[in-house]
């Protein structure tokens, strides 16, 4: 199971020294990840992820500015229905006694707790509060709240990343039962949601890691960052209609020998102009190219026969209306 990039993207950053200066690391990575459970709706047992982290920047700044960036690129590629949850998890000064008083409350609780949670209690009950069974969720609702725990330094933390958001306008909701999966994080956690896969609604999720460094054998590097699985992010583009069809913006139909030379000349121009060519070079028919162009998702059809180069002009077609309109050949025969 392969589930996350951080760590190794913690090892990078200190093997070849790259917050040393003391300036930030500003890092991502994109790549397969892995998981063995059933996956759930929008999720995949093989999926891709993009990771983007920053090292060497203890600050609330750059959590706004993560969270910025991260609110920017989802906007961009077209995902509107979004919404930001934020927490903070604390440090290892003031969650150690958090995570007492989580024992205390749940071991009072136990026979309450699914089986996946009465392992938890003894391991990470930090898990707990992020458990989808409905018995949990209700014993959740009483629990100790993390927020309320805080050191006066996670508090200060907390909010001006709060006021920082605010000052950008960025709409978020506080909320206390926000955890992560993996218990090196602390401090600030969030995630955004969509509402267009149901239940499992985040596309993006991260938060801060200050300890993980230390933990693997480095010096204090602090760090922050988020993950995206490609995969739901192009799912939900696709209900949004921005995904476009992959294929060429031209398809040249050779359908005599004598096209042949023509065709290549205009294969060359229509890339130089940036322009997406695909082409069969040995002659076919006209059904078997249009065939191909279709299969293809070719935008338009450029057909060149023994007539159209006898009369130095080509027939483009546009395979979604079906219309078509004259090419002038000259300055390629």
């Amino acid at each position: 199971m392969r589930l996350a990039a951080t760590a190794g993207m913690v090892r990078a950053v200190l093997v070849h020294y790259l917050t040393e200066g003391g300036r930030p690391a500003r890092l991502f990575c994109l790549g397969p990840m892995f998981r063995y459970e059933r996956p759930q709706k929008g999720r995949q047992r093989q999926f891709h992820q993009l990771d983007v982290e920053v090292f060497g920047d203890p600050g609330p700044g750059v959590d706004a500015e993560l969270l910025a960036w991260l609110t920017t690129f989802l906007t961009e590629i077209g995902l509107g229905d979004l919404s930001i949850t934020l927490n903070s998890l604390g440090c290892s000064d003031c969650r150690p006694a958090f995570r007492q008083k989580l024992v205390e409350f749940f071991t009072q609780r136990r026979e309450g707790l699914c089986a996946d949670c009465r392992r938890r209690l003894d391991l990470n009950p930090l898990r707990i509060i992020d458990c989808k069974s409905e018995s949990c969720r209700q014993l959740v609702q009483g629990a100790p709240k993390i927020l309320d725990h805080l050191c006066q330094s996670c508090q200060d933390h907390f909010s001006e990343v709060k006021r920082l958001l605010d000052a950008l306008g960025l709409r978020y909701v506080v909320n206390p039962n926000l955890v992560r999966g993996l218990d090196y994080y602390t401090r600030t956690a969030f995630e955004v949601l969509s509402s267009d896969l149901g239940a499992q609604s985040a596309v993006a999720g991260g938060g801060r890691y200050d300890g993980l460094a230390r933990e693997l054998g480095g010096p204090d590097i602090p760090g922050i960052g988020f993950a995206a699985g490609l995969e739901r992010l192009v799912m939900l583009m696709k209900e949004k209609g921005r995904v476009s069809a992959p294929g060429p913006d031209y398809y040249l139909a050779v359908l005599h020998q004598a096209a042949q030379i023509p065709a290549f000349r205009l294969a060359e121009d229509l890339r130089g102009q940036g322009l997406k060519v695909a082409a069969d070079w040995q002659p076919g028919s006209l059904k078997s190219r249009l065939k191909r162009a279709d299969k293809a998702g070719a935008s338009k059809v450029i057909m060149l026969g023994e007539d159209e180069i006898a009369k130095a002009e080509g027939l483009v077609r546009d395979m979604s209306t079906k219309e078509q309109s004259p090419l002038d050949l000259k300055a390629y025969i």
